[in-house]
This record gives structure tokens, sequence and C-alpha cells, in this order.
């Protein structure tokens, strides 16, 4: 008897410990941090991760999963693009945020990625805040999370950047705050009526407690600059100059450059605008009580400062590894935040980038290697010529963009001209441009599968509705931009392979060469969840990062 009653007894606490096992493991994240690091290349990690400390980068690296050959899987490699398909799981193809800016066929102008004049601007009265994701056609999975948690779950988006704080948070987000530093802005942290009809009293006592004003001060490197051996020269001809300083060099006294250049806007070309990101995240988390009930809430982050350090000075520079290591400790205080107000192991984060970034092409030239600027009045004033030649006909071409080539479709027609005719015509034209790399027409993006290479992230980055008339691909290594500073936008490794980190609750320790795609993020983050994939997601979940 006494036996049987210990076998009882011992099956009861099994029976326990594997409900309650069970319960662990059915339990949902407190809180997902999405956060997105701007024009952050993968070999950022690597080549900078000898003086990065142990609580950020390295913390998420060593305690989650770190996916080592993730990449964008279209082109445009832009900041909306890439920041829309994080979150939707899918691409340009069918989220249609086709590029930052763009020109929309039916209104014949160019049209922000996030504009939306029928809101009000809130928190400011510049047209800044008249912003909304309404261009985006589908949902993210923020949204899928609101309707899962029947809108009890929170969405809060920010970012420096207006498309950086509104694309991710979705059409459903209880708010998205972003900096108002464009046009001489105030140095606000503002919104638009798409959320509500005033700034919540956290969100003005913040901004009246003047912390924006208290990052005008002197910029200079973390460590010694002689330490910096990850970079190139501090002095060189590669960079950009601000305006009242002879040369891009530290130290760099943003109180005395601010006049000069765009007032605000310095802070944000500053390691100072992802602390000051940083800063308003945390007083987010704690002023709306997000992760503290049973109701997962979304909190996504994008660190813009290191995409306007990167334009400015380039991949080789000083200042990016000095915006990096700064961005390390500000990962560290989120991290050291997230613990305190959420609790270790009860919220979960993904860490990536909305693209890369070439090297300063002139910088890439003088080590001899294939690179140049693409100057584009020369392509149109030679394909205006060809078009009178061909076609005896003016103003075919409406628009240039984007490497796409818009074209007058009326005037076609009332030429007496076939589309197609025209399009083909173009493509055999421009393909012999010392310019043009590679060149396409809407029509085989439409009619073609193309299961590989620089085609593949075309299509995917082509929209029917929204996309122009032809296709244009620059050579590796050549960019529309100034002659100092660099950018991005191409399917090249250099644009597409970015980080990629999961961290937290339901994650297991561990990393891949597998390679992963930004598609894949959303459907993973949805998976976790349990809830419904965004309703266009394309992407895989990734089972190997889930425990």
């Amino acid at each position: 008897m006494k036996y049987l009653l210990y076998f009882f007894f011992i099956s009861a606490v099994v029976t326990g410990v594997q409900a309650q096992n069970k319960k662990g493991q059915n339990e949902r994240p407190k809180l997902i941090v999405g956060i997105v690091v701007d024009q952050m290349r993968y070999d950022y990690l690597t080549r900078f991760y000898d003086k990065y400390g142990e609580g950020g980068f390295k913390r998420m690296i060593n305690e989650g999963f770190n996916c080592k050959n993730n990449h964008f899987n279209y082109i445009p490699t832009y900041t909306g693009p890439g920041h829309a398909s994080i979150y939707t799981g899918t691409t340009p193809k069918y989220h249609g945020i086709i590029g930052n800016d763009w020109y929309d066929k039916d209104l014949k102008s160019s049209v922000n990625c996030v504009q939306d004049d029928e809101v009000a601007p809130v928190g400011t009265e510049s047209n800044d805040g008249k912003k909304s994701p309404k261009r985006m056609l589908v949902t993210t999975f923020a949204d899928e999370n609101r309707l899962f948690t029947q809108m009890k779950g929170k969405t809060i988006g920010i970012s420096i950047k207006h498309r950086s704080a509104i694309l991710p948070a979705g059409h459903t987000a209880n708010a998205a705050y972003w900096f108002d530093y464009e046009h001489n802005g105030e140095g606000h942290w503002i919104s638009s009526s798409y959320y509500m009809n005033e700034l919540p009293k956290w969100v003005d006592k913040f901004n009246k407690s003047n912390k924006a004003e208290s990052y005008f001060k002197v910029w200079n490197t973390l460590y010694d600059i002689d330490s910096y051996t990850e970079s190139g020269n501090d002095l060189n001809s590669f960079e950009r100059v601000f305006k009242g300083k002879k040369t891009p060099t530290f130290p760099y006294n943003l109180k005395k450059l601010r006049n000069e250049n765009g007032n605000f806007k310095i802070i944000t070309d500053s390691p100072f605008g992802n602390n000051l990101t940083t800063d308003f995240t945390i007083k987010a988390i704690e002023a709306e009580e997000l992760g503290r009930d049973h109701i997962t809430d979304i909190l996504t982050v994008s660190y813009s400062s290191t995409d306007k350090v990167g334009h400015d000075f380039g991949v080789n520079s000083k200042e990016i590894e000095d915006v990096y290591i700064r961005l390390d400790q500000d990962l560290e205080r989120l991290l050291n935040a997230l613990d305190a107000r959420v609790g270790k192991g009860k919220y979960t984060v993904f860490l990536t980038a909305d693209h890369g970034a070439v090297h300063i092409p002139n910088y890439l030239k003088s080590l001899k290697i294939p690179s140049d600027y693409v100057i584009s009045k020369r392509i149109r004033e030679k394909l205006n010529a060809f078009i009178l030649e061909t076609f005896q006909v003016t103003g075919l071409v409406e628009n240039m963009s984007n490497n796409q080539i818009f074209l007058n479709h009326k005037k076609i027609k009332e030429s007496g001209l076939v589309l197609s005719v025209v399009q083909e015509s173009i493509v055999n034209e421009i393909i012999g441009y010392q310019d043009i790399y590679k060149a396409y027409t809407a029509g085989s993006m439409s009619s073609n599968s193309f299961p590989h290479g620089i085609e593949n992230l075309l299509q995917n980055g082509y929209n029917q509705k929204r996309s122009g008339d032809v296709l244009m691909v620059s050579h590796p290594s050549h960019i529309y931009y100034r002659k100092t500073g660099t950018t991005h936008g191409a399917g090249f490794n250099y644009d597409t392979h970015v980080p990629l980190l999961f961290f937290g609750k339901g994650i297991k320790q561990g990393e891949t060469l597998q390679k992963t795609v930004i598609p894949d993020i959303a459907p993973t983050m949805s998976a976790l969840l349990g809830i419904s994939f965004p309703n266009a997601s394309t992407g895989s979940p990734l089972e190997f990062v889930l425990q």
C-alpha cells in the first residue's frame, strides 16, 4: 500500500511538471521588440566585434540565434521597402512600397511612401506630420497580433525617420512617433491624427524636457581614435564635410555646427540621434506599460542615425566605426531596461537592417576596384534623342526615378505606337549605355519567371500597378550620388547582406550559415506567437531558431 501511494504521488508530481512545462511552452512573450538598424551591413557585426561590450550585440549573439547569411531578396534596397518587407513578410511586389518616394502614374507626380494629406500633424505644424501607412497594401505581423488579441495588445512604432516608425507598426498601431528634424524642425517627437488627436502627456513631457537640446555637444570618438584600427584614415577626400568645418575629421562641435547644418538635423547625423531614440524608447516602455500583462505587445524601434552617418562618411570611416561602438552601448541600455521593466526571459527581440551600403566608389577606384558614378542626365539626353529619331515623337518619357523609366501611355496610344514595342526598343537601346548594366521591360517582369540572380530580385521588387515600364540596373559599385559619402539600393551583396539576430523568450541559442531572407522574419514572429501570418506573407518561418 505504501509503495502504491508513493507511485501515485510520483505520477502526480510528473503530471504536474509536464502540465507546467506545457503551459510554459504555450505562454507567449509579453513583448516583441523589433530592432532595425538603418544601413547596417552584416560585416559591421564581425568587423567591430572586438570593440563591442558584452551586453549589446554580443549578448544577442551569444545568448540568441545568429543567421549569418541573411539577405534581402528584392530590389530596391531602400529604407521604406526594407521596413515594410521586414514586418509584412513579403516584398514590394505585394506590399506596394516600391521606394522611399516613387512616381505615381495616376497623380503624375512623386509621392512619399508614408505621405497622407488627409491627416493632420500632431505635435507640430509641419507637413512632416502628415504621414500614415495607407500606401502599404498589406498587414504586418503587428496588425495580426492586434487582430488576434481583439485589439488589446499594444503596438508602438519609434524612429527618427517617419517611414521607419510608421511602416513597421502597421495599420492598426496605437501610435507611431518620429522626430521633427527636417525642414528646420523643432526637435520634438511627433505623430499624426491617423493615430491620435494630441500627444500623450508623457510624450509632451519628454519634448519639454529639452533632452534633444542636450545633444548639441561635442562628438568625439568614444575611445582613443588610434585604437580604431578597423577603419581608414580620418582625414581623406572621400567623406562629406559639414558646413562650418574644413575637414571631415573629429571632433565635431554640434553646437557650433547646428545653424549651418539644419539645426536638429545635425544631431540625427551623429550617434546622438541613436542615443535620443533609446531615451525615448525606454520612456515609451515605461509610460505605455509595454509587456506588463499576459497580452503580447509589439514595439518597433529603428535606429536611423547609422544610415545618416553612413551616407555622410561611408563604410570605411572612423565615424561609422564610432557610431556602431556607441550603438552597441545603446542596445545594452535598451536590453537592461527590458530586463528591469518586462523581465528576463519574458520578451523576445529580433535585430536586422533595412539595407546595407556600398563602399564609396572613389575610395574603391583608388584601390583599382571597378566602381563609378552614374550620370542620369547623360542617360536621359541620349534616350530622348533615340526616341525622337526612332518614333518621331517627343515626351514619351514621363519620368525617370528609382532606376525605372515611366512612359506616357496616353501619348504612345495617340501616336499609334505599341507599348510593348516601345518598351523593348528602349531596353535594346539603353543596354548599350556605359551607365547601364542590365535592363528589362515591365512585360518581361510580368510574363516570365526568374528563379535566380538579379532578375529574380527585380521581379520581387516589381509591382505591376506602381512600377515603371523599364527597369534598369547599374554596374556593381556604381551609384547615383554625390562624389563624397555613399548610398544603397542595389541587389548586390553589399546592399543585401544584413544581420539577423533573434534573442529572448522562445529562441534557441545557435547560429547558421543557411540562407535566410528578410520576408522570413514576420512569419517567424507570427509562428512564435501562434497568430495568423501577415495576409500577403511569402516568407517561411525559421523553425530552427524557435524552441
